[in-house]
């Protein structure tokens, strides 16, 4: 297999090292493309530096990275990187896509806003499969216990049919002989913070952030790993619900009483507008 190694806290993170060592000790070929500086809460964006419609490269040799392993820092979000990869900008199109390690949890609600995690979705919603892996501590101490987490995950994920699922690895950071083990988990009520807004002014908006907590949920991704586990959650890209209850709405319901009488819409056939792609991606 190949495999595509990214992340949201940039080509310098230590923690894409740890998923390139267990990608390869799967015997797996490696290509790392990461943000050429951190994009942290950048979800799904696809946002990146493109000028005249290419996007910025920078050279990269990220920390503890094992020899021979090709790596490219990208002026770009990670969703967008793994969306390009899966046009095959980086070499051949991936198989897997490996996202982190991150530089703390993503549990709760929080993975909505996580580069990490979105840049796994977006593979996902292109048909390759993908697992983001994050570890409790900004300065991690332990690597070795998310790389033998991610390791025994890796081996059960590939070639799998993932469909639009993808697989949420979080790791305390504590030694390996003190993690309890690894456990399925549901994502917790909450997120990682929350906000409190202040007097600003009129140029400003004065936001203090705090940790959320929650209640005590036994099976919820944050509550066992704050009790020593390893979480796995999977989660879902984008789908819609086949069993959506909604129905079509007239002209008239919508308060337009003779359509008719815009003659460019009466010109118009069915089909025939246009969707500006730039609603879609934005650049920056």
């Amino acid at each position: 297999m190949h495999i595509l190694v990214t992340n949201d806290d940039g080509i310098s993170s230590p923690g894409l090292a740890v998923l390139v060592r267990a990608a390869l000790d799967r015997g797996h070929t490696v290509t790392v493309a990461a943000p050429a500086e951190e994009y942290s809460g950048a979800s799904s964006s696809l946002s990146g530096e493109e000028i005249d419609g290419r996007i910025a490269l920078v050279p990269a040799d990220p920390p503890h990275m094992p020899e021979g392993v090709e790596c490219v820092g990208v002026r770009a979000a990670p969703a967008l990187i793994a969306f390009l990869a899966s046009y095959g900008a980086f070499g051949p199109r991936p198989d897997m896509v490996l996202s982190g390690v991150n530089l703390g949890a993503n549990t709760g609600k929080a993975t909505l806003h996580s580069g990490t995690v979105g840049a796994v979705l977006t593979a996902a919603s292109h048909g390759i499969p993908g697992i983001a892996v994050s570890i409790t501590s900004g300065a991690p101490q332990h690597w070795e216990t998310a790389l033998l987490v991610t390791r025994f995950a890796l081996e059960r994920w590939e070639g799998r049919a993932c469909h639009e699922w993808i697989l949420n690895l979080n790791v305390p950071d504590v030694a390996p002989e003190r993690l309890r083990g690894l456990r399925p988990a549901r994502l917790a009520s909450f997120g990682a913070v929350q906000a409190q807004i202040g007097r600003g002014d009129e140029k400003h908006i004065a936001v203090t952030y705090s940790a959320e907590t929650g209640p005590e949920e036994p099976d919820s991704d944050h509550h066992l790993l704050t009790h020593g586990w390893a979480t796995a959650t999977l989660l879902r890209a984008p789908v819609d619900d086949p069993h959506q209850d909604l129905r079509t709405v007239t002209p008239a319901e919508l308060g337009i009483a003779d359509p008719a009488a815009d003659d460019a819409a009466a010109a118009a056939s069915p089909g025939s507008v246009t969707v500006d792609a730039a609603t879609v991606m934005r650049w920056t």
